[in-house]
């Protein structure tokens, strides 16, 4: 038998970021940013081991939460802004060798700052490498944005001509020619490397004989900023990509739905209230969420509210919607309260919608066949979440909801 190569995959975590402080284990998208590359590494079919190299201890704390191993906290010297990823990699391969007696075929390096990756990166990359004896490492390029063959050099004296950054054999003037004639060029990514242990314990990170992976543009995401971090989120949600996450599977909105059952405070309302000087409540809803009601019921499906509020101003929203509702003090575990509530409608859980925004909901999610999350839930509710809706709660993410289920029926 062909013992499986061993894969490891360092992941570099330093605490010091300046540009984006605690970068690194804050929520992107749902999940702290670092457990984007941890998963993408267990979720491969070909890395053996997951390390998470950071001289901060609530970084590695972090880590092992979403399964990486720390073996070590990485010196401070190895941790400054100006540290390359040498000394890095070096420490970590001598500290298990030393330590373990740990000496792994391949190394992997995951970036966290470049989350959204193809999910079958990691495993091309390893693939590449083993598949090619003379390959010092591969690492992740896309087509370049720029051509640098239409760049610029600008002489120390700015009253002297400036001239070409790069030439073209057999182009006279490559920054006159037309892009399609210029020769093809690409840009490093940090999605992946996969390198020889041996190429980084010689010196170098990638070695001479570097493959190349390449990656669609699509997922090109380095997070400098909050600039990008904003932009990048946006495209976790809305690109459409098929990309390694930490999230379970998500599941597809069943094709028979019975119910749909809806927390209140912000679902059904903007999760705000105003209080008058005796003491009464008023909320924000839509009206929207309410004139789609009839065309529900019509379409077979019933409709429940689910709250734990007890004032008045729950059932009077639910009579104006025209659906049932199951509200008072007495609701703390609304799993259970769901779950009578389908058994006594002879349901099974698989035909049931659940609509919430926060922590307390979350038991209701792996009960109904699909969980749905309003646009600003909860980070932990978004992160559990089989969908989530691009409006917010009591701006007519209800009847988004709604207008999806009765799209679905006419596709029958």
């Amino acid at each position: 038998m062909v013992k499986k190569p061993d894969v490891l995959a360092i992941i570099p975590a330093r605490g010091g970021s300046k540009g984006i402080p605690r970068k690194n284990i804050r929520n992107f998208s749902g999940y702290p940013l670092i457990a984007w590359s941890i998963a993408a590494a267990k979720k491969s079919q070909s890395v053996t081991r997951v390390i998470v190299s950071t001289d901060d201890e609530e970084i590695a704390a972090v880590a092992r939460e979403w399964g990486a191993e720390t073996p070590f906290l990485r010196p401070a010297e190895f941790a400054q802004d100006k540290t390359t990823d040498l000394p890095v990699f070096v420490h970590a391969l001598e500290w298990l060798k030393q330590h373990e007696n740990y000496r792994p075929d391949v190394v992997i390096q995951l970036r966290p700052t470049s989350p959204i990756r193809p999910s079958t990166c990691v495993d091309q990359a390893v693939e590449i490498l083993l598949r090619n004896a003379d390959a010092n490492s591969v690492r992740g390029v896309v087509p370049a944005g720029q051509n640098p063959h239409k760049m610029w050099r600008l002489n120390p004296n700015p009253e002297n001509p400036m001239r070409n950054l790069l030439d073209v054999p057999g182009i006279e003037e490559p920054y006159n020619a037309p892009r399609q004639i210029l020769p093809d060029v690409y840009w490093q990514t940090g999605h992946i490397d996969a390198i020889r242990p041996d190429v980084i314990l010689a010196g170098s990170m990638s070695g001479k004989n570097i493959y190349p992976l390449l990656i669609d543009p699509k997922y090109t995401v380095d997070l400098d900023n909050l600039n990008d971090w904003v932009r990048a989120e946006w495209l976790v949600k809305y690109g459409g990509l098929e990309m390694a996450t930490p999230a379970a599977p998500k599941r597809p909105m069943p094709k028979n739905v019975r119910l749909l059952a809806l927390d209140f405070d912000g679902v059904v309302t903007d999760n705000r209230v105003w209080v008058d000087q005796d003491g009464r409540e008023s909320v924000a809803a839509n009206r929207s969420d309410s004139l789609i009601m009839s065309k529900i019921k019509e379409a077979g499906i019933g409709v429940v509210i689910i709250s734990s509020e007890t004032n008045p101003v729950v059932t009077a929203r639910a009579k104006k919607m025209r659906v049932d509702v199951i509200q008072g003090v007495g609701i703390h575990d609304k799993r259970a309260v769901l779950a009578q509530a389908i058994a006594e409608r002879g349901m099974d859980p698989r035909e049931v919608v659940f609509i919430g925004n926060d922590i307390n909901d979350i038991p209701c999610f792996s009960l109904a066949g699909w969980a749905v999350a309003v646009a600003d839930a909860m980070p932990e509710v978004l992160r559990e979440a089989d969908h989530i809706t691009t409006l917010r709660g009591g701006h007519g993410a209800v009847r988004e909801i709604c207008d999806l289920l009765l799209g679905s029926r006419q596709d029958i």
